[in-house]
């Protein structure tokens, strides 16, 4: 299975708004790659439409083999050759409070795999110990720190093997040395071949640990390059907007 993300077209309509105008991104194998935005732009619904969590009423999001079209979102039990080709860990990462970290991570390859408990344990383990967490496999969330949770997180998005993780503004509640580690595991994520999406406002984390950037602006990409070029000489009105902290929604620009 594939890391790439290829999305033409997307149009998702909340009421009478339009939140996404048609927009178009793509994520290559082994690419960090930044959705930047103003609140509102549409950038978590760009990553709930991707893994099917939002329906959307044009366009088509293709992820690996898996292709999603328009219309409503389909039942869960259609939805197994996606949940193996991309993971989401949320911005409050979600973690299930009644459930320990190992638990967790083994949710989905019980119940959406069909693995049995000792395999997805194992599996599980091994994940977060990756991820420096093993450690903590029999805590509850409560007694994580934030960092501790959100690498939880990640290893259960992680666990039915998808080569396409995406991300809700990771670094929102992380220190500075709490990003930096959290960029080193993104880049180690992507030398084993998988693609990142991840919506973010840090430009310092952009600047960083990103390949590429793609600017939302007023529902339509606006910009798209490499990290460092877009933050250092943006060329879009929006880019600039939100660089210097306006977060003006800018049309036709």
């Amino acid at each position: 299975m594939s890391g790439e993300l290829t999305i033409r077209g997307l149009r998702v309509r909340r009421g009478e708004r339009e939140v996404l105008r048609g927009v178009d991104l793509d994520v290559t194998p082994g690419e960090v790659c930044a959705l930047m935005g103003a609140s509102g732009a549409g950038k978590s619904t760009v990553l709930r439409a991707v893994v099917a969590l939002e329906p959307f009423e044009a366009g088509t999001v293709q992820v690996g083999d898996v292709r999603l079209r328009p219309g409503p979102v389909p039942p869960e039990r259609a939805l197994r050759a996606l949940r193996r080709a991309a993971g989401m860990v949320f911005q409050a990462h979600s973690l299930f409070e009644h459930l320990t970290a190992l638990d967790n991570v083994t949710l989905a390859p019980v119940h959406v795999l069909g693995w049995e408990r000792a395999r997805a344990e194992e599996a599980a383990l091994r994940l977060l110990d990756s991820l420096g967490v093993a450690h903590r496999a029999g805590a509850y969330p409560r007694q994580l720190s934030g960092g501790e949770q959100q690498r939880v997180a990640i290893a259960r998005a992680l666990a039915p093997g998808p080569m396409l993780l995406a991300m809700d503004e990771p670094t929102s509640a992380l220190d500075p040395a709490r990003r930096e580690a959290l960029g080193d595991t993104l880049r180690g994520l992507a030398r084993d071949g998988r693609g990142l999406l991840v919506t973010t406002h840090d430009v310092d984390f952009v600047r960083a640990h990103a390949d590429r950037v793609v600017v939302l602006a007023d529902g339509v990409v606006v910009e798209t390059g490499p990290a460092r070029e877009v933050l250092d000489a943006p060329r879009h009105a929006g880019t600039r907007a939100l660089l210097s902290g306006k977060h003006a929604a800018i049309r036709g620009a």
